[in-house]
């Protein structure tokens, strides 16, 4: 008699909401699994704050690509000097644009999708890593701490931004959007979170502007939604995407009121004119920080009030869900996709309750370029090393040397 199969070690979620099909702008995706966004610093330095991907970035993305996946790449920088970090690579120099065709050539060869995330980070960087440049931000209030070049973001406070470079960045914006598209992506996702320069103007405890892009909500929003509306209008609002994160505690932005102040972002989004209306918002479920754990993280939202923000033992009446976003963007027929702290076992439940469109994970993705496999064949994981998220030596360790199951050649081929 043959032997007996073995059942697999986990629940198969083949035949859950996960790999069912979905529209997203233009492109038609077999399953509701993403790639996050995942800052890994490991472009390689062409001049002073310029660096480009490499062919091990190449594999990198091509390792994680899927028939109907949809991958976000790293963030992006919209310009010379956008970044706060070193090896982070950018889509604004013929060579980066060369870099990231290669990237996208070899997605595209397996059947797979690629946005790229584009960011400025504001605040988020120091003159050392600017050519000596101040920083810019909504106001002159910086990070607490010290940033990755060993000085204090305090000694050298960003410089707020004139209307006169709010449009510039927002043309920058539109621009690399182009340079995206031009290097082969389906898309790109602006980067409006973690603390970084458009989540810098929605904080009210960042933005302390008096002029049109600062004070109410209605003029802490108008950066981001020009730069969504500037980039629609350069490769079209199919190819469109925004995250935001309005439970953000990253980099000391803390909002007094972030259901209202977000919800009202939502209604502006949804109620854009067809031909600028993003095809998707990307949010932060307010369970994840990058500092606080998730019990920490959501003691620390239940101490808001309902009013000004200041922390109290009274918990808001109001919970704090990214649900109630999702709603108001379905108005206009906005796609919603949801990451933060998601596994296997509540990946299901999110998308089977609607509350979502797809599903965003980046820990083990990175550890797991098989991922969508594993999920659907309720396959074991590999566990990730934190230690090389940002960065190794040599840089390949933790990036591309992490097996597919059952000892599949680490080319994709499995």
């Amino acid at each position: 008699m043959p032997a007996a199969i073995s059942p697999p070690p986990f629940t198969p979620l083949k035949d859950s909401a996960l790999f069912k099909p979905l529209k997203l702008g233009k492109i038609a995706l077999e399953h509701r699994l993403v790639l996050a966004p995942l800052t890994r610093m490991r472009g390689v330095k062409e001049s002073e704050g310029v660096y480009v991907p490499s062919d091990l970035a190449v594999e990198y993305y091509k390792q994680r690509a899927s028939k109907g996946g949809l991958l976000l790449t790293e963030a992006t920088d919209i310009c010379h000097y956008a970044s706060g970090y070193p090896g982070t690579p950018g889509v604004f120099s013929p060579s980066q644009i060369a870099g990231w065709k290669k990237v996208t050539d070899a997605v595209h060869a397996k059947g797979g999708f690629i946005f790229c995330q584009i960011w400025h980070t504001g605040r988020a960087s120091t003159p050392g890593l600017r050519g000596g440049q101040p920083s810019l931000s909504a106001s002159d209030i910086p990070i607490s701490g010290g940033a990755l070049d060993g000085t204090q973001y305090g000694d050298a406070p960003p410089k707020p931004m004139t209307v006169e470079e709010i449009k510039q960045t927002t043309q920058d914006f539109a621009d690399a959007a182009k340079k995206a598209v031009e290097a082969g992506f389906d898309g790109v996702e602006i980067h409006g979170a973690n603390g970084y320069l458009l989540d810098q103007f929605l904080h009210d405890n960042v933005n302390k502007r008096t002029d049109a892009y600062g004070g109410s909500i209605e003029n802490r929003t108008r950066f981001p939604l020009e730069v969504i509306k500037a980039c629609a209008e350069a490769i079209g609002a199919e190819k469109v995407g925004i995250r935001l994160s309005p439970y953000n505690y990253f980099q000391d932005t803390k909002d007094s009121n972030p259901n209202a102040h977000w919800a009202y972002l939502c209604e502006q989004i949804a109620s854009l004119p067809q031909e600028v209306r993003p095809a998707y918002v990307h949010m932060v479920e307010p369970r994840f920080d990058e500092v606080l754990d998730e019990q920490a993280k959501m003691d620390a939202l239940a101490a808001y009030t309902g009013t000004d923000g200041v922390e109290a033992e009274a918990t808001r009446k109001v919970p704090n869900s990214l649900v109630p976003f999702r709603r108001i963007l379905q108005k206009g027929s906005v796609k919603f996709l949801a990451a933060g702290g998601f596994n296997r076992d509540n990946i299901g439940p999110k998308l089977e309750s609607e509350d979502a469109d797809a599903v965003i994970m980046g820990r083990y993705f990175i550890a797991n370029p098989d991922l969508p496999r594993r999920l659907a064949d309720g396959l074991p994981l590999n566990a990730y090393d934190r230690s090389t998220f940002y960065g190794a030596s040599p840089p390949e360790k933790g990036y591309t040397d992490y097996p597919f199951f059952n000892g599949a050649e680490a080319n994709g081929s499995a």
